[in-house]
Order: C-alpha cells, then sequence, then structure tokens
C-alpha cells in the first residue's frame, strides 16, 4: 500500500494513574474513532503513568498489556504505546490483532532527570513495516544522538520518536524533529504530551515532519488525537531528486 493514516495521541497524562489514563484514553478514542478513521496510534512516553522514576508504579503489567491489545482490536488499529517493562523504557508495537511486532528499549537514558540510576538502558535498534513502510522507533532523549538516525536512514522511511519533552525546551524538540527528518530525508513522526506532572510543563508540539522539512501536522498544544496520512513514494521521490544520502561518509579518514 505504501501509504499509512497516522494518528497522534497528544496525551495530558494523569500522574501516576493507570486507571484514570486508561478511562480518559477510551473515552477520547470512541468519541474520536466515530467520525475518522485511522491505520495507525501512536501514544506519548510512559503512556499510562507520566514519566514517572517510581518503578512499582510505572511498570506496565498484564492488564496494562491487554487494555491496549483490546483497543487494536475492538478498533483495528495498529498502536504504538509507550511504557516501562522489564526495567526499560520501552516504544511496544502490535498491530490490529494485538500481536507485538516491536519492542525497542530506549538506548539512551536522561541522565539530567536520574532516570539512568532508576532504568536499564537497552543496546540495539529495532525495525518494523506497517503497510509497506518501514519504521524505526525511538525514545525522547534519543532525539539528541544524530548517529542512531543517520546509521538507519538508508534503509528506513519513517523515524517515529515518543516523549515527555518539557515545555522549557520545546525549541530543541521542534528543531530536532525537523533537524533529522532533512538529514535523513524520511519522515519523522513525535508524539509528546502535553498538560503537567509535578515537576514539569509540557508543550505538547507533536508533529509529523516530511522528508523535504515540511510540517504535514502540528498538534500545539491541545490533548486529543490528531491525524495526516504518509507515503512511501515522497521519501523515494525526495531521495531520488537529491541524492545527498549517497554523498554520506560514514567517517572521516
Amino acid at each position: 500500500m505504501n501509504s499509512i493514516k497516522c494518528g497522534l495521541f497528544q496525551l495530558d497524562i494523569a500522574w501516576e494513574d493507570k486507571t484514570k489514563n486508561k478511562i480518559k484514553i477510551g473515552e477520547i478514542l470512541e468519541k474520536y474513532l466515530h467520525n475518522n478513521k485511522i491505520d495507525w496510534l501512536i501514544f506519548p512516553e510512559f503512556s499510562l503513568t507520566g514519566f514517572s522514576l517510581d518503578r512499582i508504579k510505572a511498570e506496565l503489567n498484564e492488564h496494562d498489556k491487554s487494555f491496549f491489545k483490546e483497543l487494536s482490536v475492538k478498533f483495528g488499529l495498529n498502536i504504538s504505546y509507550g511504557a516501562l517493562y522489564g526495567g526499560y523504557n520501552k516504544i511496544i508495537t502490535i498491530d490490529k490483532s494485538g500481536t507485538e511486532i516491536s519492542d525497542y528499549s530506549k538506548i539512551h537514558l536522561f541522565s539530567f532527570g536520574n532516570e539512568h540510576r532508576h532504568y536499564n538502558p537497552g543496546n540495539e535498534q529495532d525495525r518494523f513495516e506497517l503497510n509497506g513502510i518501514r519504521i524505526i522507533p525511538a525514545v525522547c532523549y534519543d532525539l539528541r544522538f544524530s548517529y542512531l538516525f543517520w546509521n538507519n536512514a538508508l534503509n528506513n522511511d519513517v523515524f517515529v520518536v515518543i516523549a515527555n519533552w518539557p515545555a522549557g525546551r520545546r525549541n530543541h524538540w521542534i528543531t530536532l524533529l525537523k533537524a533529522r527528518a532533512i538529514e535523513n530525508q524520511c519522515y519523522v513522526i513525535g508524539v509528546n504530551r502535553t498538560g503537567a506532572d509535578p515537576n514539569l510543563q509540557y508543550s505538547g508540539d507533536s508533529m509529523i515532519i516530511d522528508p523535504f522539512g515540511n510540517e504535514v501536522l502540528n498538534c500545539g498544544n491541545n490533548e486529543g488525537i490528531f491525524s495526516a496520512e504518509i507515503n512511501k513514494n515522497a521519501v523515494v521521490e525526495t531521495r531520488e531528486k537529491f541524492q545527498f544520502l549517497k554523498d554520506r561518509k560514514n567517517k572521516l579518514d
């Protein structure tokens, strides 16, 4: 098919309250899908708790996994969500049958916020496909490390980055999303939370950037689901017209 309708779920996450967040997610999703159709729904980092360093409260359990599986089956959605699982900060993707197709653990832990003192770093990247589109997931702080993106650009069409990125550094978020799209000539999808937790404010700014660095979708600071379609042909055409990736060197001699 080579195209997919993406729904970015920009959520004001209730702090460490899985039950409240599940109820809100269900209500917003029911209302949105009454008049809209999407193929792939993407949540922010730590989708059910916010960026908590309390491992007991944040850890994903089987009931939580079942919640997302039931959503995917009920609404016929591919879903990517953020969760702490096994001590790793993850983005997990399930298909429309609720079957897990990707499990990526955040490689770069946010030492400025002491994440590295509480959780384990991942050590390898992952890739999955939806509708013939190749997708590589990343989590929040990973966005600052360009080599994660450069190393995989030629075999990828979309980078998806989920985050709890604070409003105080929103300019970095927006700039880096666009930079990763431009330098790798592919789509970049960034899904951030909105609202606040006990420590920080969040500005949202979830967006889809096309392979030429243009905004396909900008969600602003509102809570809700926002959607747009992406097409693999845009990646192919951009790379054929501007063959910058062929000039890239992995290292300098």
